[in-house]
């Protein structure tokens, strides 16, 4: 009896600069809405409890919501409003340009949880200068300290973006589950109804609002 090979968890790539945005727009409107809810006068709470049904969903979706999962079998992209499910088979290409994307299964998808800094891109190019150059490479504030960078590359090693790191390994994935029997199958696309609904509530309550007010 042969025993099936190991299987192990998810990649997860996401946006540490969005969840730290998500936190802070999310207690900014908590803050002012729920303000505006207890101490506010007329229409004012009403008004503002539209605005917290309208914000809340929009800033999750733009915030805690993008990530991207590589598994053994698949590549699941959750984007703001959609969650696309694509089996390695499927997968044509995965390119960091100025935004990071999928091809599968004929179709081009954004990949919102892999943001492209065409600044670190630009650090990365110019310490891969100074290497082929001889020069030496600055490591730490103003060139002093570490010779490790934040993302752990060493300063005396050729460096690359974030997003070109993971980009790359996602590739790498794609070639090496590529022919696996579970890695097989069709693109799938779910909308995310759970943001998408109660957006679109809160608009239509600010419209009738407005136009009633």
């Amino acid at each position: 009896m042969t025993s099936e090979p190991p299987k192990y968890a998810d990649r997860v790539y996401r946006s540490g600069s969005a969840l730290a945005a998500g936190v802070l727009l999310i207690g900014l409107a908590a803050w002012l809405g729920g303000d505006a809810m207890l101490r506010g006068e007329g229409r004012t709470p009403v008004t503002a409890a539209a605005a917290l049904l309208l914000a809340v969903p929009l800033v999750t979706a733009f915030t805690f919501r993008p990530a991207v999962f590589a598994g053994d079998e698949r590549l699941r992209v959750r984007n703001p409003f959609r969650t696309i499910v694509a089996p390695w088979a499927t997968v044509e290409s995965v390119k960091a340009a100025y935004s990071c994307e999928l091809r599968a299964g004929g179709a081009t998808y954004q990949l919102w949880a892999i943001p492209v800094s065409l600044r670190a891109r630009g650090k990365a190019t110019r310490h891969n200068e100074r290497l082929a150059a001889g020069e030496t490479p600055r490591g730490g504030l103003f060139g002093l300290g570490s010779t490790r960078d934040r993302i752990g590359q060493d300063a005396g090693q050729p460096r690359t973006a974030p997003s070109d790191v993971a980009v790359g390994e996602l590739r790498e994935l794609a070639e090496r589950h590529a022919d696996a029997p579970g890695a097989q199958g069709e693109v799938s696309v779910r909308w995310s109804y759970e943001i998408i609904i109660p957006a679109a509530v809160g608009a239509v309550a600010l419209l009738v609002l407005w136009i009633t007010g």
